[in-house]
């Protein structure tokens, strides 16, 4: 009776379970998750996967589907994320999983794209994130001391991570639940830092993996760069190539939790680029070289909205050249070059988990192939009958980072380009080359966007795309403006005042001149000046109300000269922070603000210490606490009319409102005309805006895909302010009347402030008759039973505009011998006259079209003997029933 009693209650469980997984939105049939040597194992078989990085704080979830589906369309099995904490828990015990933050909404929709998601809890996340993705109350827990064998931290990190993986189960998240969740991570690239710690390092990666696997989540753990990992839990790599790395044990498989596609900028940095053919290199020589798990950092970037940007200053843009760029448009060529390797790592697949390990073969001196399969019997021996069912993939590499090389494999003769990967999905027809691009190229533009009838009339200031005309203005107080300002002796640390509150902390004192010292100066001609041992991130010195002076870095010394005058002078110094630091050991403890002596220097009587005065505080900006850029409490600032002689005027609110450009294209502010400061939309804080000028040096005319890859390699925007777009997310924006309010630091212009809309205007690709045919004809089923071989299907050139937009022109057309690249085409030697009417009658008015690249489609072959390459640019406007539905 016990036992029939027990299965009864076991029945009715299920029952329930059951029950509750269809009211929470079962996404998948439940499946376990587990793995050995080789790779992860859903659901009982081997999948070799394709994992793309988003964070779901970057964007907004009115943008999360559509970034979603772009990732799965183009070839990812996985979206990965961070956990982040200081969104979560932005004071102790008060948590927030709304707006960028509902987590669950964001696995949610994952799930219901049939993709899978490895959620990395860390908690601790870098991620250029600020503060690394703590909160930063958690500096001062009594006792702490982060990320080591310290009881105070482990408390905290253990209540956080618990609270997620909890999360996560009650809304049916993890796989065995039929949740999109396979893979958890516990910390985050931990091996960088642990031997500043010692001992205590040491016995924290023990705990930190035990208390992971002791929550029972169902899923794999995993830790990225960390060599020391223990058994229960995988150690990943993280870098640019990761094809040679090993996990630290044989029953693990070999993951790439962080493949770099890109780099972060900083304010005054160069733009780094990192080249689509080298990328698919380093992909491929991953999966070549018994990799089953990659993964793009990042394969969308987003927005550092708000002050999340970690630092010090890292700029509001996250777009990390990645595949969809900051406001999920594609990025071609990238995004189309790596959808064609994905696909043939796809091909590659049963052939890739059927096996333990490869057949090395050595094909030259920088020349190699790794071949996988069942049937694999020795060189020349394979059998490549798909209807016996043979599964054989082989990676041919040539690593030379110069010359082309020919090799021979099982009979049969390869060229290689330097710097590539040749995949063969049977081990004999190539299907796709890493440094054979044949996706498109897209030109973007940022302009304002025009309603499609010319009966709709515009007015004269948005044709120029001004934001407004007419602005008004209202300035912030230099010094203490509140109520809570306070006075203690000595200099008190940056954050222990402000928390983070703001970016703004107030630092005031009074000092006293004698006439000797008037003097003094006068006969000797000296000239008082202010020294700080070390300051961060920027400090701004206004003597008597007036500016004087200002400092940019991250603890350096300052030496500012001052004119005071004769009695008491009031010394104001406002300590700014731009992102708090967000890697490293300790960092906790780097703090922002002043470290050291404060002193005036040439004074009479030899220096004045001071470092022990009383000193007066105020945290932040009188207009920042008012709120004066809410929806709400604009109105009651105190704003007056902007008038040209105003113009520039540091430490100013500026307010206008706006219409939206036309259509559904990303919005972006130009705030070129302006200097440092914050903005904010309809009471969205859009981030820090700042117009800091990249060197003049540096960048490279053109990019050369070949040898090893450094964010210092292919750089761009020398000479010009990093950042001058700033996204503004369309869920945010309203057809007419958007406020937009800025603080500004410096004294920047407002009237030339600018809203456009971000899309492709130009498309362009150039294929020759010699690429290989599209990925979809190894499916084909005259391949399939061997009708034809892939060899002799023709290549096809695929072009596609945005969405919501179709291809209105196509401005360059030529099949035969053209010359130049993307906007600079022209015909060679050899040319098909009837290639523009065949492109235009194939393409024009449609948002993407295919055209095979063939003798037969041109209706004759122009140059006998020679190798014909088909060129085209086209142009992509709104299709204009996007455009008019904007307008209603």
């Amino acid at each position: 009776m016990v036992g029939a009693r027990g299965i009864s209650l076991q029945c009715l469980a299920v029952a329930l379970t059951l029950h509750v997984a269809v009211i929470a939105g079962e996404f998948f049939k439940p499946f376990n998750v587990s793995y050995d040597h080789r790779a992860l194992i859903i659901d009982g078989k081997r999948r070799m996967l394709i994992s793309a990085g988003i964070h779901y704080p970057r964007a907004t979830p009115q943008m999360w589907p559509d970034l979603i589906a772009k990732s799965k369309e183009g070839g990812a099995d996985v979206i990965q994320t961070y956990a982040f904490w200081s969104g979560h828990e932005p004071v102790r015990g008060q948590y927030n999983f709304e707006g960028r933050y509902d987590i669950v909404k964001f696995v949610k929709l994952v799930g219901s794209s049939g993709l899978y998601l490895h959620l990395r809890i860390g908690p601790y996340v870098c991620a250029e994130w600020n503060f690394g993705g703590f909160p930063v109350w958690l500096r001062d827990v009594p006792g702490i001391e982060f990320r080591t064998e310290n009881a105070p931290f482990k408390e905290e990190m253990l209540r956080f991570v618990t609270k997620i993986v909890d999360l996560m189960r009650e809304e049916m998240l993890f796989s065995w639940q039929g949740g999109p969740i396979i893979m958890l991570q516990i910390e985050n690239e931990y091996g960088d830092v642990e031997g500043s710690y010692g001992q205590g390092g040491k016995e924290y990666v023990k705990w930190a993996a035990k208390m992971a696997v002791g929550l029972r989540a169902g899923v794999p753990w995993v830790m990225c760069k960390q060599v020391d990992a223990p058994e229960d839990i995988i150690d990943a790599c993280n870098g640019y190539y990761c094809d040679g790395f090993r996990p630290n044990s044989y029953k693990k498989p070999t993951l790439w939790t962080e493949n770099w596609d890109g780099w972060y900028t900083t304010w005054g940095g160069r733009l780094p680029h990192r080249p689509a053919e080298d990328l698919a290199f380093a992909v491929a020589r991953f999966f070549q070289r018994g990799g089953s798990f990659q993964n793009y950092y990042m394969f969308f970037g987003g927005t550092n909205f708000g002050r999340t940007s970690g630092g010090p200053n890292y700029i509001t843009s996250y777009d990390y050249d990645a595949p969809l760029d900051e406001y999920g448009l594609l990025r071609q060529p990238k995004w189309g070059h790596l959808k064609d390797l994905h696909a043939a790592i796809k091909l590659c697949e049963p052939a890739l988990v059927a096996v333990d390990s490869p057949q090395y073969i050595k094909l030259g001196p920088k020349q190699e192939a790794h071949v996988y399969g069942t049937n694999v019997h020795g060189e020349g021996q394979i059998l490549t009958s798909l209807e016996k069912k043979s599964r054989c993939s082989a990676f041919l590499a040539n690593i030379d980072e110069h010359y082309s090389a020919t090799v021979t494999f099982f009979g049969h003769v390869y060229t290689l380009p330097p710097w590539s990967v040749s995949i063969l999905p049977d081990c004999r027809e190539t299907a796709f080359n890493t440094a054979k691009v044949g996706a498109q190229t897209s030109i973007k533009t940022t302009e304002f966007s025009l309603p499609f009838s010319t009966n709709v009339s515009i007015p004269s200031q948005d044709k120029v795309s001004l934001i407004s005309g007419t602005w008004v203005t209202v300035k912030e107080p230099i010094g203490a403006w509140g109520e809570d300002n306070f006075t203690v002796r000595g200099i008190l640390e940056h954050l222990n005042v402000t928390k983070d509150r703001s970016d703004y902390l107030w630092y005031m004192t009074r000092i006293y001149v004698s006439d000797d010292d008037m003097s003094y100066w006068e006969d000797n001609s000296v000239e008082p000046a202010l020294s700080i041992d070390s300051m961060r991130d920027l400090v701004r010195i206004f003597i008597n109300g007036l500016y004087a002076g200002s400092k940019v870095g991250h603890w350096v010394k300052v030496e500012q000269p001052i004119q005071l005058k004769q009695g008491y002078n009031d010394l104001v110094l406002l300590s700014e922070t731009v992102g708090l630091q967000n890697y490293g050991a300790f960092y906790e403890k780097d703090g922002a603000g002043f470290k050291g002596q404060i002193k005036l220097t040439g004074f009479v009587n030899g220096d004045i210490d001071l470092s022990d005065t009383l000193w007066t505080y105020q945290v932040g900006l009188r207009g920042e606490f008012l709120q004066i850029y809410s929806l709400v409490e604009n109105e009651t600032a105190g704003w007056t009319d902007l008038t040209l002689d105003a113009i520039p005027s540091a430490f100013s609110w500026y307010k206008a409102y706006f219409k939206a450009p036309v259509g559904m294209d990303p919005v972006v502010l130009d705030l070129r005309s302006m200097g440092k400061g914050q903005a904010w939309v309809n009471g969205h804080h859009i981030g820090r805006y700042w117009t800091r000028v990249a060197p003049k040096d540096g960048c490279q005319r053109t990019c050369d895909y070949r040898g090893p890859y450094n964010s210092e390699k292919c750089t761009t925007n020398c000479g010009k302010p990093t950042q001058i777009w700033y996204h503004v997310p369309r869920s945010w924006l309203q057809t007419s009347h958007n406020l937009l309010v800025l603080f500004e630091e410096t004294g920047g212009n407002p009237l030339e402030i600018s809203i456009k809309s971000h899309s492709t205007k130009v498309i362009c690709a150039q294929v020759s008759e010699s690429h290989f045919p599209p990925l979809r004809a190894w499916s084909h089923p005259d391949f399939v039973n061997r009708k034809v071989l892939v060899s002799e299907m023709i290549a096809e050139m695929h072009l596609q505009c945005d969405d919501g937009h179709k291809i209105s022109s196509i401005q360059f057309a030529s099949y035969g011998t053209p010359k130049g690249s993307c906007q600079k085409f022209s015909i060679g030697n050899c040319h098909s006259p009837n290639s523009l009417s065949v492109v235009s009658q194939a393409c024009e008015g449609r948002n993407s079209c295919s055209v095979g690249i063939s003798n037969a489609m041109f209706g004759d072959d122009p140059c006998h003997g020679t190798v014909k390459t088909l060129a085209v640019e086209a142009r992509c406007v709104p299709s204009p029933s996007i455009g008019f539905s904007a307008m209603k």
